[in-house]
């Protein structure tokens, strides 16, 4: 890759291993749906004169029901179950266990008959991945914790599904504008909740900062700068910041949170990292850099 390719790819793999920190954080003093709620209407707020000034959403608008499902199942939906499952569990596990979206992403690919075969080698990697979540919850989770691991597997499994469907129904439309119009929406369906979940006083300078920052950081800025990183070195090559992301915030929780490292913790992460490589690893020639339109922006999980 390019210098400029590069410095793109080490941004957002910093950019989309923080919010798990942020989320972390914000949820001791936050309901989950009043962190969602002020999450994207501050990121709307910064996108959506952008979007206009591209003329990026007239054709959103005309493909409002394939609209509707990416945003509740790539924003409304995980958004909401991360807050949920990090009010239990710490941030680095959660990151960990987002981790296996490219397992459930094989998965689907082969069920949908989207992508090759299943042989032997992805065959190999779905049951080594699959064993470093297991090793995770098995040594990692309590007893008490299984509502928020079945909310993180909700979450990995609508990571997977939300760009199958920006593929099949929206793949045609500008990425800025399919994302930008899909924060909107969610806003407007948390604004009720989220508002009568907010706490009756103001949330302290650690909880604003962490919202503030999930907002324009992690949202609004990570997104203008994926767009750029796909434009640069194509869609495929972006999607490898998929398996730096855990391992960052891994280290943000150990060392910032003081959150435990054990060994069930590096052998479940080395497993799920070495799992994913197989199982989506394509056989042939590697992809060509290309110059992408910006609607293949969605390729990744966006915690």
């Amino acid at each position: 890759m390019s210098r400029r390719g590069w410095v793109l790819f080490a941004a957002m793999g910093v950019i989309w291993g923080i919010p798990y920190l942020l989320i972390k954080v914000a949820v001791d003093e936050l309901a989950p749906s009043t962190l969602v709620l002020a999450r994207t209407v501050l990121a709307v707020a910064l996108l959506l004169p952008v979007a206009i000034s591209r003329g990026r959403l007239p054709e959103v608008a005309r493909a409002w029901r394939p609209l509707l499902a990416f945003a509740a199942i790539e924003i409304a939906v995980p958004w909401v179950l991360l807050g949920v499952a990090e009010q239990r569990l710490s941030s680095s596990l959660t990151g960990l266990l987002i981790a296996s979206v490219p397992l459930v992403a094989a998965v689907l690919a082969v069920v949908t008959r989207s992508d090759d075969r299943l042989d032997g080698r992805r065959l190999l990697g779905l049951l080594i991945g699959f064993a470093g979540v297991a090793a995770l919850v098995g040594f990692e989770v309590g007893g008490g914790d299984a509502g928020a691991v079945v909310a993180v597997a909700t979450v990995a499994v609508c990571y997977a599904v939300g760009p199958l469907v920006l593929s099949r129904w929206l793949s045609h439309l500008p990425g800025l504008g399919v994302i930008t119009a899909s924060l909107a929406v969610t806003a407007l369906v948390y604004l009720p909740v989220g508002i009568a979940q907010a706490p009756s006083s103001w949330p302290s300078r650690d909880v604003v900062l962490a919202v503030v920052g999930l907002a324009v950081v992690c949202t609004a800025v990570a997104f203008l700068v994926f767009f750029a990183l796909i434009a640069e070195v194509g869609p495929t090559r972006s999607t490898v910041i998929t398996y730096v992301n855990p391992a960052v915030a891994l280290l943000l929780g150990v060392t910032l949170l003081d959150e435990a490292f054990t060994v069930a913790t590096a052998v479940g992460f080395a497993l799920i990292l070495a799992g994913s490589v197989l199982a989506t690893r394509r056989s042939g020639a590697v992809e060509p850099v290309d110059r992408p339109a910006e609607s293949e922006v969605c390729v990744v999980a966006e915690p």
